[in-house]
């Protein structure tokens, strides 16, 4: 029997560059993969489209989106064995989506371009670093969209991150990142400048990624912390200062103030990050992190993903 088993790592989504595109493109991004949390799905033919596991009821809807979008009338049998936690910041909807349409689209042997296969499940409206982080991993920088209604918004760059860097991640409980239509309303509610954009743009290019080029953890991380306030302060009128929850501003403070070498918090949040080059640095952030959340959360060290999307057939 034919099969499909598709494994996709989550995102960390650093900040937006232009809120008011006033050069007629609007948002543009960066953000690097992450290999945990991941998607893992299961998918063999059927004759009705059936979905089991964590995010079952959204697998269906994305399915039902691809199927649609590409003129099939077969189904499917879709088992999620392991999830991206939703509304945490890590993107999971995004990587669901093309999860699932890349999925069929092997099981189908259709198609598998990037364009197709994410307009076809209607992701990446605003931000395309989800996009990107899926199909190629590493650090993505890409370039706004023009509209809601065209094109997702194209790669610029793509780099891979050094294998001796690593990022500790905390994921707090009972907490959510906006979506759907407040996440709209958020956006609506936003008074960006030209000036913000500038000067977002000018860290990236000038220090964030130079030093990435360089493998210099210590301006890149610092260039990372000095993003997340500047975005932050981008999205204060919605988040009521920096960072969404106060909790993820504590433990933000909580990893520079143990050694990170720059910190801070994944899209909506609530999932914040620290980067570090060593494994003592690493262990010693988990544990203050693990104490700050006090059983609260899901706190670990992970790696950064460089390959994308892994595909196994048979």
């Amino acid at each position: 029997m034919k099969w499909v088993r598709i494994e996709t790592p989550s995102r960390l989504h650093l900040g937006m560059f232009d809120l008011a595109g006033s050069l007629g493109r609007r948002f543009g991004g960066i953000g690097v993969a992450v290999n945990r949390p991941a998607y893992v799905l299961e998918a063999t033919p059927s004759d009705k489209l059936t979905a089991s596991g964590p995010d079952s009821e959204r697998a269906l809807v994305f399915a039902d989106r691809y199927l649609t979008a590409a003129g099939l009338t077969g189904g499917a049998r879709l088992e999620i064995k392991h999830a991206i936690p939703g509304h945490s910041g890590l993107g999971s909807g995004t990587k669901l989506g093309l999860t699932v349409a890349l999925a069929l689209a092997k099981l189908y042997d259709q198609p598998t371009e990037p364009y197709a296969l994410v307009q076809a499940v209607d992701r990446g409206r605003r931000s395309a670093v989800g996009l990107w982080t899926f199909f190629q991993g590493g650090l993505v920088v890409e370039g706004g969209r023009k509209s809601e209604r065209g094109a997702p918004a194209p790669l610029l760059m793509r780099y891979p991150m050094p294998a001796d860097w690593g990022c500790v991640l905390a994921i707090p409980n009972h907490l959510t990142g906006l979506s759907g239509s407040a996440e709209a309303e958020a956006f609506a509610r936003l008074s960006p400048t030209t000036a913000q954009a500038a000067e977002i743009s000018h860290l990236v290019l000038m220090s964030l990624l130079p030093a990435l080029v360089d493998r210099d953890l210590t301006e890149f991380g610092a260039a990372v912390t000095r993003l997340q306030q500047l975005v932050g302060k981008c999205f204060s009128p919605v988040q009521d200062g920096y960072y969404s929850h106060e909790l993820s501003a504590n433990l933000i403070e909580t990893m520079l103030a143990a050694g990170a070498a720059g910190a801070g918090q994944s899209s909506w949040g609530p999932t914040v990050y620290g980067f570090v080059d060593r494994p003592e640095t690493g262990q010693r952030l988990l544990q203050e992190v693990k104490t700050r959340l006090n059983g609260s959360g899901w706190a670990d060290v992970v790696s950064f993903d460089n390959q994308g999307v892994s595909v196994s057939m048979g």
